[in-house]
């Protein structure tokens, strides 16, 4: 089979304005760049304020491999499907980081058959809106330091500054920095360091912004230290907050491209949900449910986090109802999660599958919790065996889990019509009862507890000695009052990637609580999640190159 490379370089695009049109969206609501990229003004929003919104479809996964489990590939196949049978679709996705790009998962274009494109464009820069995002946070770091420098009108505590720096790549090395080394002209002398820009604050306030107003609003009310009193200082004390906005005037717009089949995708905003909330921007979504039948939208990793959070933060910020969700599985992470090395997942093993089913069991039974009808979308790969998919289908059905295979990778929305079709009937016949798992109005250790017991089946919590103190500065401050943002590994519903399945009798230990009062969360860090991740002994880009011609090689 030809590499996704290859597929996306051969496809027949549409001009965006075409896919634009095609939408009800009018020309002066479309900024071009170039002939298959756009932004597309809020203004529509305005425009269509009182047309009835579209159903909006969830897909999530369940606890994947390091390569992931084609939940994006799913994503973009089930909205190509949706429109083979008759429904008017749009797909709402995240950007891809360039760290994970360069580094061993790829991008987060799809594969296959099932891609949105140009997808090289979308991989490597895109529109610009990460550039845009990197330059705001670390202009505002900038004005931290020059505060320090200039006299620190705010008494700014050294020893307390929150605010990092921030870079869209996996660099190690950068995790922790001195800065202002020299001599006195070159700044306070103090330790910092930097996050990937997919974790940045600002990343989550644009995605959760549902306008201009309200995404200043944001910045000002980001926390950046305390005083010398213990007092919160802002980005609106430093008097930042217009020259961030300025930064970002573009970069707030959705924006708007095809998959390979021409069906129109919104792709704007990339938390990763490991370490953030893991879901494309609000207004993408917004826009989405305005102009079509179904939006198909996605929430990073497995369920535990991606949908927790698309349900706890994003859905409840934003009044989103979802009608249904995917969960995306693979038939060789199950067998992962049963116990077999990544390096035997090849081989057929019907024990280890059987043994992993508990995995995909459990995320059912927590979508549940949030009164989401699901269905499961087996993602095919060309190891698994008939008896295989035959074990698996036969185990979920026996407990009245509907399940469908799907073959976008190989078949792009045709390999989906089933799975289309099976999403339909779900939004037809059984009604979403969706609410949050947790009152905001709970203390922090509380809300912590219930993620944790309810969603990861942990005995309890453990806090550090550290955290229970920046709990305790939190809710003094009266900033406790608002959703939980767990950053935890991806690979396990415990806080130890190498505890697969679905582990019982262990607890979660929380060593560090962030405010992100901004973005409207708390983030509680915990086990050895790492805001800044590293690349592998052999990245991605080793492979990478562009030929004189301009082709591309080896981006996936």
């Amino acid at each position: 089979m030809k590499t996704d490379v290859q597929i996306a370089q051969e496809a027949e695009l549409k001009p965006i304005s075409e896919i634009a049109d095609s939408l009800g969206i009018t020309d002066n609501e479309l900024e071009l760049y170039g002939k298959y990229k756009a932004k597309v003004s809020l203004d529509v929003l305005e425009r269509l304020e009182d047309k009835p919104d579209g159903k909006l479809i969830l897909v999530t996964a369940i606890n994947p491999t390091p390569a992931g489990e084609g939940k994006t590939t799913t994503n973009v196949g089930l909205s190509m499907g949706l429109n083979k049978i008759g429904k008017k679709t749009i797909t709402a996705l995240r950007e891809p980081s360039l760290g994970p790009v360069f580094g061993v998962k790829g991008g987060a274009a799809g594969g296959g058959y099932a891609q949105v494109v140009p997808m090289e464009d979308i991989n490597l820069h895109f529109t610009g809106d990460f550039h845009a995002i990197t330059s705001a946070h670390n202009l505002l770091a900038a004005m931290l330091d020059n505060h320090l420098h200039q006299g620190n009108a705010l008494d700014i505590d050294p020893k307390n500054i929150v605010w990092r720096r921030v870079l869209d790549m996996n660099d190690r090395s950068l995790r922790n920095t001195i800065v202002g080394l020299g001599g006195k002209p070159d700044g306070f002398v103090r330790q910092t360091g930097f996050d990937i820009t997919v974790a940045s604050e600002i990343m989550a306030i644009l995605c959760l912004a549902t306008s201009m107003s309200d995404l200043k609003d944001r910045l000002s009310r980001m926390v950046v230290a305390y005083n010398k009193s213990g007092e919160a200082v802002t980005a609106g004390d430093l008097e930042a907050t217009g020259a961030m906005a300025l930064l970002l005037k573009d970069a707030i717009k959705p924006n708007l491209v095809q998959t390979l089949e021409n069906t129109p995708a919104f792709i704007h905003g990339g938390p990763f949900a490991n370490i953030a909330h893991g879901c494309n921007s609000v207004m993408a979504t917004r826009v989405g449910l305005k102009l079509a039948d179904y939006v198909v939208t996605e929430a990073g990793f497995g369920a535990d986090l991606g949908a927790e959070k698309f349900f706890d933060i994003k859905a409840r910020f934003a009044g989103l109802n979802p009608d249904a969700a995917v969960i995306v599985a693979t038939i060789r992470a199950l067998k992962m999660n049963g116990g077999v090395a990544k390096t035997e997942l090849a081989a057929e093993n019907l024990q280890a599958l059987e043994d992993g089913i508990a995995n995909i069991e459990r995320h059912i039974e927590n979508l549940n919790k949030f009164g989401v009808p699901a269905v499961v979308a087996i993602n095919k790969f060309p190891t698994d065996t008939e008896a295989e998919i035959n074990l698996l289908t036969e185990k979920l059905s026996a407990k009245g889990i509907d399940i469908v295979l799907s073959d976008v990778f190989a078949k792009g929305g045709e390999g989906a019509v089933e799975l289309a079709q099976k999403v339909v009937e779900i939004c037809e016949t059984k009604p979403s009862n969706f609410a949050p798992l947790y009152d905001v109005d709970a203390t922090i250790e509380e809300k912590i507890s219930t993620i944790a017991t309810e969603i990861y089946r942990a005995d309890g919590v453990d806090f550090t000695a550290a955290a229970k103190k920046q709990i305790k500065q939190i809710a003094d401050l009266g900033l406790d009052k608002m959703p939980i943002c767990m950053a935890k590994t991806q690979y396990s519903f415990s806080d130890d990637p190498k505890l697969l399945g679905a582990p019982t009798g262990f607890n979660v230990t929380v060593r560090e609580v962030r405010v992100n009062a901004g973005a409207g969360f708390i983030v509680a860090l915990t086990g050895s999640i790492m805001t800044m991740p590293g690349l592998p002994k052999v990245p991605a880009a080793n492979g990478m190159d562009i030929t004189d011609s301009g082709e591309i090689v080896g981006l996936s």
